[in-house]
């Protein structure tokens, strides 16, 4: 993570019998970094070498809070020195490690004390990203960092096209599966399971999906005027292929499904195929639909636009920590690029759902007020607009204030008007 690579290609190397554990310690211990790196401050002088600087901090961050910890605090202390003397960059820092890990159990408390005034330390989170909330969310950017240091659910989307949400509900029941219903197609399950292992999913019947991104189809479809044939949907950045799956499941469509990356195509292909569904899958740059785009208009646009995922850090940890501030306006300029070039494919009286991950106003309420101001057109429908992490059973703004746990997301509905022109001058 530290040389700039994300989590999950590291957890997809570790054997596969091994891997969920190893994903549960990564991600506790990424959780708990900041704490971690605040306590070794206090503990070392100066940082030692890059590999037993990551094992330290790992072990602080496992172990520092009693409550929750994987493992007793001793424990994890003898792991630690003893990966330590295996590992060839770390076997001379064995006695560092042990040393500062030593102490942190002698001192825990008053050393927990001091770093409590870090906030970084705190909320575990870059201090760039705990000021950008609390600007862009001053009511709520506490409960944001609390959320997104928490686990999130595994929740399902019942595949309505192929069987009804309270018989699939029943159904996860007999097998002893435990759910709660959340949204119009959302199960939560009470306890995480292998996909492999859920009745149902291998048939088609279900999709694993946060229930606040089932909104997206939901929006782009809803009170959609029909036409005599099919509608046209274009869904771009589709990859891998959940909001896609979930319009064919609502609607009778001609999707094209679209994504700039041909590896991530096939995985839109691959779970289509699983749920018994076809969409038109294609590579290719939505910012440039020249080289893609049939000159026809589309009834519907979804853009699922790239972010900084700020939402979903409970799913992806160590997203808070690979991300720099200068991103936020770089996406930023992305989003508003694909916006003006999709925006000309939808026919007037058409729908564009723009929605994005990230809970950074700049990629959400602030882009689509400045795009609405350069058209004067496209008319903002009601929407829910930033959906900010929820755990628990209250909170998720869905239709008709379904309740629910959920991942931070903005969503806009832009409809498309006749373009008015700029007032004239004055008569004379």
């Amino acid at each position: 993570m530290r040389r700039g690579e994300s989590a999950t290609p590291a957890v997809a190397r570790v054997p596969a019998e091994l891997r969920p554990a190893a994903q549960a310690l990564a991600f506790h211990a990424l959780r708990q970094l900041g704490r971690a790196e605040a306590l070794r401050t206090h503990l070392a002088n100066r940082a030692p070498p890059p590999e037993a600087d990551a094992l330290l901090c790992t072990a602080l961050a496992l172990a520092w809070q009693e409550e929750g910890a994987p493992y007793p605090a001793f424990t994890l202390v003898d792991q630690a020195v003893e990966a330590a003397k295996n590992q060839p960059e770390t076997r001379q820092q064995q006695g560092f490690i042990n040393a500062c890990l030593r102490r942190f159990l002698r001192e825990r408390d008053a050393l927990v004390a001091a770093t409590d005034k870090d906030p970084v330390a705190r909320w575990n989170h870059p201090r760039w990203w705990i000021a950008k909330l609390r600007q862009d969310h001053p009511a709520h950017w506490e409960a944001i960092l609390a959320a997104c240091n928490g686990p999130a659910p595994m929740t399902l989307r019942v595949n309505t096209r192929r069987v009804q949400l309270e018989d699939m509900q029943a159904r996860l029941a007999q097998a002893g599966v435990a759910s709660e219903r959340v949204g119009e197609h959302g199960l939560v399950l009470q306890q995480a399971l292998p996909v492999h292992a859920i009745p149902g999913f291998a048939e088609g019947l279900l999709s694993v999906q946060d229930a606040g991104a089932q909104l997206a189809a939901q929006l782009l479809l809803r009170d959609l005027p029909a036409g005599p044939g099919p509608l046209r949907i274009l869904d771009a950045c589709a990859a891998p292929g959940g909001k896609t799956a979930h319009i064919l499941e609502l609607a009778q469509a001609q999707v094209l499904a679209l994504d700039v990356d041909p590896v991530r195509c096939e995985r839109i292909d691959q779970n289509l195929q699983r749920l018994g569904l076809q969409a038109q899958v294609r590579a290719g740059d939505a910012a440039a639909p020249a080289a893609w785009w049939d000159g026809q208009p589309y009834d519907a646009i979804l853009l699922d636009a790239p972010c900084t995922a700020s939402g979903i850090v409970r799913r992806h940890p160590d997203v808070r920590w690979l991300r720099r501030e200068s991103d936020i306006a770089q996406l930023a300029q992305l989003q508003r690029k694909l916006l003006q070039a999709l925006w000309p494919l939808l026919k007037p009286g058409g729908r564009l759902v723009y929605c994005t991950c990230s809970v950074f106003r700049a990629e959400g309420e602030a882009q689509i007020a400045a795009f609405v101001a350069r058209h004067n057109e496209a008319r903002l429908l009601p929407g829910p607009g930033h959906l900010i992490p929820q755990p628990g059973a209250a909170g998720l703004a869905l239709p008709d204030n379904q309740p629910g746990d959920h991942d931070g997301f903005y969503y806009a509905v832009l409809q498309k008007g006749a373009r008015h022109a700029p007032p004239g001058p004055p008569d004379a």
